[in-house]
């Protein structure tokens, strides 16, 4: 069997690894062994954290959307709720858009939302129900 010299590949290899090394800070940018561990880390936290970022965007919009419903005195999830049942089918990162950009819009939506959520406890409805003996 032949022999097989890896001299170029290896080199290729190296470059690479450090190439993609650069801006690292101190040795880790310099050195192989060093740099090609950092670059695998490195790697693991991109992914890990593009997965992350889709929970912090739903967090900031479930904000934004709870700061102006409070501000026409409902709570997030009665709003929620309130548009659930009235079939709205509008997402969270538009309903967040809406409430910061179209305060029109998000009050009309608040007003379909009152209409069909359930009182709270303790609050009086408007319908007449029948107390159980």
């Amino acid at each position: 069997m032949a022999r097989v010299k890896r001299g170029v590949h290896k080199r290729k290899h190296r470059r690479k690894v450090l190439e993609a090394a650069a801006g690292y800070r101190g040795v880790r940018s310099r050195h192989f062994r060093a740099a090609k561990e950092q670059m695998l880390h490195s790697l693991t936290y991109a992914y890990r954290d593009r997965r992350d970022r889709k929970g912090q965007f739903r967090r900031l919009w479930i904000a934004k959307i709870n700061a102006g419903a409070r501000s026409h005195g409902m709570s997030y999830s009665r709003f929620m709720e309130g548009l659930h049942r009235a079939g709205v089918e509008v997402d969270r990162k538009v309903l967040a858009e809406m409430a910061v950009e179209d305060r029109q819009g998000f009050a009309a939506l608040i007003e379909v939302a009152r209409e069909h959520a359930h009182a709270p406890a303790g609050v009086a409805r408007s319908e007449s129900v029948e107390e159980p003996a």
